[in-house]
């Protein structure tokens, strides 16, 4: 179509929406291609669920007590005793362009009471509804202008979840009722500009009151230290859907996570917390639902203070929220912290096409980022919409949610998605940006973890490094130099010696420390550790995508073979490979992430963007426990942790200064090569396939908490990636007399040290492929 074709057409529904708002019939019916317009009340009304679509549900005044005023703090729906002791709840929800706010209550057999908030303080709505207690489901439903052409979108016949309620009961199934224009209009480039008036209140969740009354008195937080952290991402479902342990009635839920089966696991590991992929209440895109198949990561966020209700075992009118309590209450009582991996960047609304569930109905210019044509969305995130976190009242939203989480619900850290979205200010990534001001100097959020996606998808949104002090960052850098040396395809080994010793060209300003750097070889996005070893190219046509889905940027080497293999010299590579990952993640300096199933072998066979994948091949496969080999693997990574646990020098709280710490020239690290020379920058530039790394525990910067020097073990990790054996000869004094074999990833069982001894100044052969670390024992 032509631009004034399209232009004509724009103002053809303008002017037919401006007399259905009016009241008014249009003098002529307007076309658009020789296609009448069809009004709203001119649809076809169809029946379902006893109601007639195309008609306002049938609604009743509130039966007792008028609405009374009420307080404008806090937002949300809190049930409290009013000031003669009348038991209500106080409902407020901020709406700065809105005409009028109602408050719908709904009973067990759906019908709807009305209440307007008539009270307007400093942009809130307000009002306490007297005898409304726990349980009580509802919804808002706002007034004002529909005008996407200036970025209003308000629509009283879409009922709006409140974005502070507590719990929220009910699946969000996306049929057309729940979108606020037309989403079937025949001329899609404009179909959100025409009102959609039929009822969504019968297709929708509500939002539950919940009454908070836990001090948590009896919870006492692990508060483990950074350099002592050993995190381990999983997801609350896909973790426990298939483990035997926990009852089939618990699988799924939080319940199963807090059972004493999944935490055995997690205790036996030795991680010290848990980072869950998203348990805010999220919506299932549209386009999922068409294919059959669900949002499965939970990266749709559209109720920032609610647990999602699908991960509930004890039912979804408030329960969850002491279901997910007890949970973060085992897990600290076994001295697991609990991070959750949050998305505060974009909403399930998506873009303009997307459905009217909460914040657009609100006040859509209030909360999103809008382009200058202010029907469409600023998109840093590739979600189609991107929340304006430099917004006053966007900020207290997200704050306000992050507070509840650590004060109410313990939680004891964050991961931030796409955090570089909330740092940007106008446009671009701004580290004095509102949000991280406010981060600073909260004096609740400053003192629990936070942990960076330092990127988006926008214009300058990758800042691995650049976040300020308080926060750490997920390292892909890390990620990337870790798997490009493992499958002998890095130049050299320059970036391989950063990634190693904590990642100091990116960290070491402004007063960070090593552990901001969270080293990862894995997460949930892309391929497993396991398919890491197995695959070269995805495989997610399960996705219904055609396989379009997904990076293609894997860094991956199968071997020889394309997926799973009978032949056993492929098998036994592949685990070898897989021993010298999670070796090298779990000796470098920094913050060690482990991604559930990791450590026996889970697959996803290639699938390496399983969001949409709740399946057995999400979820991890306890069964693989029972093979010998993945029992071998699970033993090497929980030792390799105790190592950490056990050896300051492996979890160092200051950078290394590569300096002379005595007369003899001890450095605090340094680096050989197989010669068994110090690296010099010659040998940085060259093309190598080993790298040794020694690491002095004889003066490590800090103090113990009675003040004490930190000593310890001092270790030599020697790294070799070629295809054969290579001699090295070992550094004899002043780095060590005598050196003993620790561990050696060419080995299938690594249940106990090896135990050789061997003298420094004399070769050493090292098998090809494969990580040797030797401590020094004189």
């Amino acid at each position: 179509m032509s631009s004034a074709a399209e232009q004509e057409a724009v103002e053809a529904v303008s002017n037919a929406v401006e007399a259905v708002r009016g009241g008014q019939a249009a003098a002529a019916v307007p076309q658009i291609d020789g296609r009448p317009i069809e009004r709203p009340e001119e649809r076809p009304k169809e029946r379902t669920n006893g109601q007639v679509r195309g008609q306002v549900a049938r609604v009743h005044t509130h039966p007792g007590a008028p609405v009374w005023p009420g307080s404008s703090h806090p937002l949300g729906a809190r049930f409290h005793h009013g000031p003669d002791g009348t038991a209500g709840t106080n409902f407020a929800l901020w709406a700065q362009g809105a005409e009028a706010v109602e408050v719908c209550l709904f009973d067990e057999a759906g019908a709807e009471t009305r209440c307007a908030l008539t009270e307007h303080t400093h942009e809130i709505w307000h009002g306490f509804v007297p005898g409304v207690r726990p349980g009580q489901r509802y919804g808002f439903r706002v007034h004002g202008r529909w005008d996407p052409w200036t970025g209003a979108r308000y629509n009283p016949a879409k009922l709006l979840l409140d974005p502070y309620a507590r719990a929220v009961d009910g699946d969000f199934t996306l049929p057309p009722e729940v979108y606020g224009h037309v989403r079937d209009w025949p001329q899609q480039y404009i179909a959100d500009t025409v009102r959609d008036d039929r009822d969504s209140a019968p297709f929708v969740p509500k939002g539950v009151v919940v009454h908070d009354d836990d001090d948590w008195a009896d919870d006492v937080r692990p508060k483990t230290p950074w350099a002592d952290s050993v995190i381990y991402e999983l997801h609350v479902r896909g973790f426990t859907m298939r483990h035997p342990g926990i009852p089939e009635e618990l699988r799924g839920t939080y319940a199963g996570l807090a059972h004493p089966a999944a935490i055995e696991h997690l205790t036996s590991l030795g991680v010290t917390a848990v980072e869950l992929l998203p348990v805010h209440q999220f919506a299932h895109e549209d386009h999922l639902l068409r294919r059959g198949l669900r949002n499965y990561w939970g990266y749709n966020s559209i109720g920032y203070f609610a647990p999602h209700a699908g991960y509930s075992a004890s039912g979804t009118t408030g329960q969850q929220v002491g279901e997910f309590k007890r949970m973060v209450r085992a897990l600290h009582a076994a001295g697991i912290e609990v991070i959750l991996d949050v998305v505060y960047n974009h909403t399930a609304e998506a873009g303009e096409l997307g459905p009217t569930l909460s914040l657009r109905g609100i006040d859509n210019r209030g909360y999103y980022r809008i382009q200058s044509d202010q029907r469409r969305y600023a998109d840093y995130t590739g979600c189609g919409n991107t929340l304006h976190a430099g917004r006053p009242h966007v900020l207290r939203l997200i704050t306000d949610s992050l507070r509840y989480w650590v004060t109410e619900m313990g939680v004891d850290g964050f991961r931030f998605d796409l955090a570089a979205a909330l740092a940007r200010s106008m446009h671009d990534v701004d580290m004095l940006s509102p949000f991280l001001a406010v981060i600073a100097q909260d004096p609740v959020l400053r003192r629990v973890k936070l942990i960076a996606e330092p990127w988006d998808v926008g214009s300058g949104g990758y800042q691995v490094g650049a976040f300020p002090p308080l926060w750490t960052e997920w390292n892909d850098r890390y990620r990337d130099a870790v798997r490009d040396f493992w499958r002998g395809a890095l130049p050299d080994v320059r970036d391989l010696g950063y990634r190693l010793s904590g990642s100091s060209d990116l960290y070491a300003w402004g007063g960070r420390r090593p552990y901001a750097s969270v080293n990862f070889v894995t997460a949930h996005d892309g391929f497993t550790l396991r398919d890491l070893v197995s695959y070269e190219r995805k495989h997610n046509e399960a996705n219904g995508e055609e396989n379009r889905d997904g990076t293609n940027d894997n860094r991956s080497w199968n071997g020889g073979a394309e997926g799973e293999s009978d032949d056993p010299r492929i098998g036994v590579l592949r685990r070898r490979q897989l021993r010298n990952l999670l070796t090298t993640l779990l000796l470098s300096t920094g913050v060690p992430m482990l991604v559930a199933g990791d450590e026996f072998g889970r697959t996803q066979d290639g699938n390496n963007n399983a969001y949409c994948q709740d399946n057995e091949t999400g979820w991890v496969d306890w069964s693989l426990l029972e093979d010998p080999h993945w029992q071998s693997l699970f033993a090497l990574a929980s030792r390799l942790i105790g190592l950490r646990h056990t050896h300051p020098v492996l979890r160092r709280r200051a950078f290394f200064s590569g300096r002379s710490q005595g007369a003899d020239g001890l450095r605090d690290l340094a680096w050989f090569t197989p010669a068994g020379a110090e690296m010099t920058e010659r040998d940085w530039y060259a093309p190598a396939a080993a790298l040794g790394m020694y690491l002095s525990g004889r003066d490590i910067p800090g103090r113990d908490e009675r003040g004490r020097q930190v000593t310890d073990d001092s270790f030599l990790a020697l790294l070799h990636t070629g295809d054969r054996p290579v001699p090295w000869l070992l550094p004899g004094a002043p780095w060590a007399e005598e050196y003993e074999v620790v561990l050696d990833t060419s080995l299938e069982a690594q249940s106990a040290p090896p135990g050789t001894r061997h003298r420094g100044g004399r070769t050493l052969t090292v098998p090809a492929r494969s990580v040797l670390l030797l401590k020094v024992v004189s």
